[in-house]
């Protein structure tokens, strides 16, 4: 039998899990879905059309699915979707989606996201994320799998970041970051790549090898970009790490890719 504390408000219409907990003053709007063991410590409020996965755990005064910070958003029924195995710390919000970006932001699984972290709308956030305390995403950011996002952060709208990625704390992310980098700075740049990062999720020496030489090969000083993912591409054939910065860096965005500084980029 799900377990709501008699000071909480559920609205009629809110799809409960009978193994879900609703903590006291939580309020539950009408058309969230609350997945299996998820729980609601205290004091949290799911607005809109909202789905939070199993085993989901969000902490006191966090604010999920409420209209989001779009000035274009006309009430359309878009939706916030939460996966599993979530840890979402205080004061952490996050916006459903709007017509113009899908009507969709989307959370992955295992992610923790602790105090003051932001969500905006339309975003897609991958498995296994960390963001620090106030991290913060502008709209239609994608972020993939294992990224790890410092304090104080702050991810320009329409920015993609690739796997593996670290940022600094306190940067300002305002270009696209390729996976397996680090990045830093106020208006970030390029600092390497996350070698302790990937070294805990069990990369071969091999290929952590093969990755710095190909970063260094992509953003030497010599030759075009273009020349240089052409000699990238020939060198490291059948390398995954490395052909999926390639294909990252092929899509097409608003947004230019993040570059070191000079004395980074051999």
């Amino acid at each position: 039998m799900t377990q709501i504390h008699p000071t909480a408000i559920v609205a009629a219409g809110a799809r409960i899990a009978e193994s879900a907990q609703i903590g006291p003053y939580c309020v539950v709007g009408g058309q969230v879905e609350i997945g299996a063991e998820a729980r609601l410590i205290s004091h949290v409020v799911i607005e809109g059309i909202t789905s939070l996965g199993e085993g989901t755990v969000v902490y006191p005064f966090a604010s999920l699915g409420h209209r989001p910070q779009d000035l274009k958003y006309k009430g359309e029924p878009s939706r916030l979707v939460i996966g599993r195995h979530n840890q979402i710390r205080e004061n952490v919000t996050m916006n459903p989606g709007t017509e113009g970006g899908g009507m969709v932001t989307s959370i992955g699984d295992n992610g923790l996201f602790m105090v003051g972290a932001h969500i905006a709308h339309d975003c897609v956030v991958g498995n296994g994320v960390i963001f620090a305390n106030n991290a913060t995403l502008g709209g239609h950011v994608q972020v993939g799998d294992f990224v790890v996002l410092g304090g104080l952060s702050a991810v320009h709208q329409f920015v993609r970041i690739g796997r593996h990625v670290m940022v600094g704390g306190m940067s300002g992310v305002e270009n696209d970051v390729i996976p397996y980098a680090t990045v830093t700075g106020n208006r970030a740049h390029l600092s390497g790549l996350n070698l302790i990062g990937l070294k805990r999720r069990g990369y071969s020496r091999e290929d952590i090898h093969a990755l710095r030489n190909a970063y260094r090969l992509l953003f030497a000083p010599e030759g075009t970009m273009a020349e240089r993912i052409d000699e990238v591409a020939s060198q490291f054939k059948g390398v995954a790490p490395v052909l999926e910065i390639l294909d990252f860096i092929s899509i097409d965005s608003s947004r230019a890719i993040c570059q070191p500084k000079l004395e980074n980029a051999a």
